[in-house]
């Protein structure tokens, strides 16, 4: 008896079974984000004839702060060492996030494009945060860019597995030896990538600087000289 039953189970569950469906099709959907970054952009007195671009991308720590404190730490305390025109931009990262590359990219090119900006001479630095920003902008963007230097800034394997976008680009790596936050050996081991396929990648150690490597660079007028001295 007990089989029978099992048997006629079987046979009334087997007609559900073959009313399953199978669909093809194609899912379709715009989708529109809306990008904002607030940023300070400095130009230079004189615009008749194009100028340079300097791209500064700030610390965790000045995201909390109101705008004025993307110019700490940053290029623009030292623009008396600048001696030939340029314009400074400076964005402010929104709180509790990291720096959304899209919205960077996008923020320069509508600058570039706004103002009388020369595209060949567009550079782009940042400490800490912002040094690993500088890494994945320019990976993801390195035809936009006529030099990088990246100050105390972390970087993750993807950085290093895609060095090799960074092989056409001179670059200035920047640390302090002593750095108990983001240590050296970030720079080091992304100096020894970028040194298979990259001539004109540099790495400056400075033995007597903790995190606050972004002093030494900053305020160094040789930073600038060799900045500026930088085209596509």
């Amino acid at each position: 008896m007990k089989i029978k039953t099992i048997l006629i189970i079987c046979l009334i569950s087997t007609p559900f079974l073959s009313q399953s469906q199978e669909i093809k099709a194609t899912f379709s959907k715009e989708v529109i984000t809306k990008l904002e970054l607030n940023y300070i952009l400095q130009l230079p007195d004189s615009q008749k004839d194009k100028f340079p671009l300097l791209v500064f991308l700030h610390g965790s720590g000045e995201r909390d702060s109101d705008l004025e404190s993307v110019k700490n730490h940053s290029p623009f305390t030292y623009q008396n060492l600048i001696k030939k025109p340029l314009a400074l931009l400076a964005p402010h990262c929104p709180k509790g996030i990291q720096w959304d590359t899209t919205a960077l990219y996008k923020l320069i090119i509508d600058i570039s494009s706004k103002y009388n900006i020369d595209k060949s001479r567009i550079y782009l630095t940042g400490l800490s945060m912002g040094g690993w920003g500088t890494w994945k902008l320019a990976e993801e963007h390195p035809e936009l860019f006529a030099a990088i230097a990246p100050v105390c800034g972390p970087v993750d394997d993807y950085m290093l597995e895609d060095a090799v976008k960074l092989k056409d680009l001179p670059i200035r790596i920047y640390h302090g030896a002593l750095d108990d936050l983001v240590s050296p050996t970030y720079a080091i081991t992304m100096h020894q990538e970028l040194k298979k396929v990259n001539a004109n990648a540099q790495i400056f150690i400075f033995s007597n600087d903790n995190h606050n490597s972004w002093d030494s660079t900053y305020s160094d007028p040789k930073f600038y000289e060799w900045i500026l001295a930088q085209h596509k």
